[in-house]
Order: structure tokens, then C-alpha cells, then sequence
């Protein structure tokens, strides 16, 4: 923004230099690729993401099933807490248990699973997940966090673009400047043996 409004307020000025105007050009296109290109590369990418995962939360619904299981007893160990965000919004502190249910066919199945139910003790039913075939699975991924996973890779797409956006602008901009350097020391190097000399007849 300053390249531009610099060269608008010196649009006039005889020491404006070729060089100025192309800057102060490529900085209004970088400023409008930002504010258009960008925000439409993170609206694409969300968008993309919301659908791969919205697939995989309808996967995991129709794989896994909810049931209820019946406390056998405590399992050794202390309580953990989820640590798989992408399954649920849901963090809570579970208890590991032994217990007892019945797979979607029927078949009895046993084994340690985790609940977040403060009722653990022998006999008390608590809610599980299981797959296909009756086994202890993760709670299926919501909706809810499936958005937000979509929403966050999304708002990083479109950071990306600008990081990469202002990171092309710099780079040209600095390769302009060598060649201005470079430009100045071949006219220097030309004129550099006769400054001060002129009038001398030398």
C-alpha cells in the first residue's frame, strides 16, 4: 500500500523512475490477489475438505454402532482422557472397564473398553461404540467437528496464499532492486573514471 500511494503522490515528480511505477503496480496486484484469490483458495479448500469429511462421518455412522455394555469390574490402570480430536468435540476424563455386551449379531463379547460414565461399578450399564463385528471402536466423528476441522483447513489454505502471495511480491521486488544495483554500477563503472574532470581538457 505505501509503494502504491507513494507513486500516486509522486505520479508527477521528474525523479520518478520506471522501476517506482512497476513496483507500485505489482503491489496493487498482489493487494488485490489477497483480498479476491486467497480468501477464494480457503473457500475451495474448506469446501473440499467439508465434503471429504462429511463422507467419512457417514462412513464411521454406518460402520460403528452404539450399545450397552455391563460393568464386570474396574480395569488395572488410572483414568485417561481422549486424546483423538478428530473423532469427537467431546474431551472428557474415561474409566477403563472390563464388561459385558452383545454385537450387532447378537454375539456376546467381552473385554476392556473406556467409558466417561461415573457409574462404574459391577452391574451398571454404561454406552459404547463397537464396529461391525462387535469390537470396542471410537466414537464416530460428529458433524460438528467435522465443520470445524473443514473451517480451520480452510482459514490455513487461504494464510498460505497470502504468505505465498506477499512472498512472490518480495522476491521480484528484490531482484528488481539487484538489477537497479546492478545498472547503477556498470554507469558508474562507465562514468566513474571522468567524474570531476569535466572542463579539465584531460
Amino acid at each position: 500500500m505505501r509503494a502504491v500511494s507513494g507513486v500516486w503522490r509522486w505520479r508527477h515528480n521528474p525523479l520518478r523512475r520506471a522501476t517506482d511505477r512497476r513496483e507500485a503496480w505489482m503491489a496493487l496486484v498482489a493487494l488485490l490477489l489477497m483480498a479476491v484469490a486467497a480468501p477464494a483458495l480457503g473457500w475451495l479448500c474448506g469446501s473440499l475438505m467439508d465434503d471429504v469429511l462429511q463422507e467419512s462421518v457417514r462412513i464411521q455412522r454406518a460402520q460403528r454402532h452404539a450399545t450397552t455394555a455391563v460393568v464386570v469390574r474396574r480395569a488395572s490402570g488410572a483414568p485417561h482422557l481422549v486424546s483423538d480430536p478428530e473423532v469427537s468435540s467431546e474431551r472428557a476424563t474415561q474409566t477403563s472397564v472390563v464388561a459385558r455386551w452383545k454385537a450387532p449379531d447378537g454375539t456376546a463379547r467381552s473385554g476392556t473398553v473406556a467409558t466417561s460414565s461415573k457409574n462404574t461399578g459391577p452391574g451398571s450399564r454404561v454406552r459404547i461404540w463397537t464396529d461391525l463385528d462387535g469390537h470396542p471402536a471410537l466414537r464416530p466423528m460428529d458433524v460438528p467437528t467435522a465443520r470445524t476441522h473443514a473451517a480451520l483447513a480452510g482459514f490455513g489454505a487461504m494464510l498460505l496464499g497470502v504468505a505465498l502471495i506477499e512472498g512472490g511480491r518480495r522476491l521480484t521486488v528484490w531482484r528488481m532492486v539487484q538489477r537497479r544495483y546492478a545498472r547503477l554500477d556498470r554507469a558508474w563503472a562507465e562514468a566513474g573514471p571522468d567524474w570531476g574532470r569535466t572542463g579539465t581538457g584531460s
